[in-house]
């Protein structure tokens, strides 16, 4: 039953010869990889936006938005193009731990893990708290089941992802592709009615907007463009995920690399542009957080000329799918990431081990889970979540643009100098980014209070409202952790291994076999005892005197010449005389105890809760003791 359930939910087991054939197109990975990168299309403008609008100059510091969105694209072709020259030099995968750890060393390539990990964590959250987010924005009285939406949605993209690469490529490729046509559509008719002259008249506070962007600071502009830069999130994933591509991998995967890049340069400008041709603010309360519509939603709105036209609702609808299923980045990146972390002995070697569909199950079981009790403790909410976001991935991003510098130097290729340089370019510009990230979740928007600490402090504790510290605390936590397993690892490496070992002798064995009563399942296991060795006992732990005399009645036909030995139990226990006996047969000589423990096995699963489990309970106490063999000899019954 429990079989034939979980062929039905995941599917038939996939042999290992068909890997090759399980492998994506560029066609089918560019859904899977880049769906977290291009739906953040969606929300990166009015990220932008938001931040501007928290200056005193309000809804007149719109027009900065554009220089802010071309500075971010500048950065996205700048990471695209370094990004695809890791990918051709790691066709096997490149993603920031691999760059890392063979340029930097393996300190900074743990540190991109951690900060890789933590952030495909995230992605999953808060792409789906969005996307619910919006279907309750639509159907108000959906809200109070946020939660168990969440839940059901993480659960379903991964039973897709459990199904295999393949089968979760051809689900999430309509979504992905209709919001990409729906949004480009979208750009190109508002592009027409703004030629003809069909946009709305200027505000009154669009008339002299030069003066409000001239007082907006230097620190407030940064904030901007780093909230900006939620639109770069993702675009890793193709670097991590080389593998799943159909040979050539690498120039397979570079192609799609450039592809995503392209089209969320498009979106992201195009939806920036229209928002200042069209005058679209996003909606916000007095401390600056948007609650009521969207800027995508007010662009299409304006477009289609509604709310009840068709092509604004096939926009809408399309950003929904593509914001809950961004999430599936994450599952197929995390599970890979991982993979290589247990191969290195970082994180626990089940994690590296392939399912029967070709897919790193405990990798997307662990995400899973992860990402509901993120869901579950912030109950749904994107604002609460965002703080936590961006940080891991500019890390990463450092990280991984510095080791392709430190590569280009110590391999100098042809070509080199110019590879280096843009790497350079790429690492410098994502750690600004980086360093504005983390001041902007610490500290107050007033650059006077950039660089002084006493009048910082007091604003930490807003941070740790926002939830921001949880990144800074775990990333470091997360490496720890990565260096004691790996450091368990080694040490078990070591005392297992065979050079210069040199084993004893054959050793004596003594058999004690533990009876807790005369009956047919005592047999077999009293068998299995001589058979073992030659000095071979039979131990009874009396727990009710009165039934001795039977059992030594009824022992001597069925013994097969093994002595009986009964201990006498006064506090009806059964571990502590069989662990007093034990101590004095191992002191006895140089040998090896074997405990041989009868048990029965019913049919029925059921059945065993009408039973003692005191076969399990020894087991689980014997199992820490040095120098002791246990097994269990099974009797099946019939009924």
């Amino acid at each position: 039953m429990r079989v034939s359930l979980r062929r039905a939910l995941i599917g038939k087991p996939i042999a290992t010869a068909r890997a090759a054939h399980e492998r994506l197109d560029k066609w089918m990975a560019l859904p899977i990889f880049a769906s977290d990168a291009v739906s953040s299309s969606a929300y990166a403008t009015e990220a932008i936006l938001l931040a501007l609008m928290a200056a005193s100059v309000g809804v007149r510091a719109l027009p900065a938005s554009l220089p802010i969105a071309g500075g971010i694209g500048l950065l996205l072709i700048i990471v695209a193009l370094s990004y695809r020259q890791t990918v051709l030099a790691y066709p096997t995968g490149g993603g920031a731990y691999i760059v890392g750890k063979e340029n930097l060393g393996v300190g900074a390539a743990t540190v991109a893990g951690a900060a890789l990990m933590i952030d495909y964590v995230l992605t999953v959250s808060v792409s789906v708290a969005a996307g619910i987010q919006a279907i309750t924005s639509a159907f108000e009285p959906l809200r109070s089941y946020t939660v168990p939406m969440g839940i059901a949605a993480i659960a379903l993209l991964a039973l897709a992802n459990l199904r295999g690469v393949r089968e979760s490529g051809f689900l999430f490729a309509v979504p992905s592709y209709s919001f990409m046509v729906g949004v480009f559509l979208t750009l190109v008719w508002g592009a027409v009615r703004l030629q003809r002259g069909l946009g709305p008249a200027a505000p009154d506070w669009a008339t002299t907007p030069g003066a409000a962007v001239g007082s907006l600071s230097l620190f407030l502009i940064m904030r901007a463009y780093a909230s900006g830069c939620a639109a770069l999130t993702g675009i890793e994933a193709i670097s991590n995920g080389v593998q799943a591509f159909r040979p050539p991998e690498g120039r397979n995967a570079a192609t799609t690399m450039l592809w995503m890049a392209g089209i969320l340069l498009v979106l992201f400008l195009g939806i920036t542009v229209m928002a200042n041709r069209f005058y679209i603010v996003p909606d916000v309360t007095a401390e600056g957080h948007g609650v009521g519509e969207t800027v995508l939603s007010q662009v299409a709105a304006t477009v289609w000329g509604g709310k009840r036209t068709f092509p604004y609702l096939f926009v809408q609808f399309s950003t929904m799918a593509i914001l809950v299923l961004a999430a599936n980045t994450s599952f197929a990146g995390f599970p890979r990431l991982t993979a290589i972390l247990a191969r290195d002995r970082f994180l626990p070697r089940q994690l590296a081990n392939v399912g029967d569909r070709l897919v790193y199950n405990n990798g997307i079981l662990i995400l899973m889970l992860l990402s509901w009790s993120l869901i579950v403790l912030f109950r749904g909410s994107v604002h609460g979540l965002l703080p936590l976001y961006a940080v891991g991935v500019f890390l990463s991003f450092t990280v991984s643009q510095a080791g392709m510098v430190a590569r280009w130097f110590r391999l100098r290729t042809p070509g080199w100098r110019r590879s280096a340089a843009m790497n350079a370019v790429g690492a410098v510009t994502t750690f600004v980014v980086l360093w504005v990230l983390m001041v902007g979740k610490f500290m107050p928007a007033d650059a006077n209070r950039l660089f002084s600490l006493p009048v910082a402090l007091p604003y930490v504790g807003n941070s740790i409202r926002a939830g921001a510290w949880l990144v800074a605390l775990l990333i470091p936590m997360i490496v720890w952790i990565f260096h004691r397993i790996h450091a368990h690892y080694r040490a078990v490496a070591a005392q297992l291994t065979l050079i210069g070992y040199q084993p004893s002798p054959r050793p004596v064995v003594t058999v004690i076999v533990l009876v807790p009563s005369v009956n047919r399942g005592i047999v077999p296991a009293l068998q299995y005892a001589k058979a073992l060795g030659q000095d071979t006992r039979a131990l009874h732990i009396e727990l009710d005197p009165e039934n001795t005399p039977r059992l030594r009645e009824e022992w001597e036909p069925w013994s097969q010449g093994i002595p009986l030995i009964i201990l006498e139990s006064p506090y009806r226990s059964l571990v502590d005389p069989l662990f007093r006996y034990l101590d004095e047969v191992q002191t006895e000589r140089e040998h090896v105890v074997t405990v041989v423990l009868p048990e029965f096995v019913p049919v029925k699963l059921w059945h065993k809760a009408l039973h003692n489990q005191s076969s399990l309970l020894l087991k689980l106490a014997l199992l820490f003791r040095k120098d002791m063999i246990v097994t269990n000899v099974r009797y099946h019954l019939r009924e």
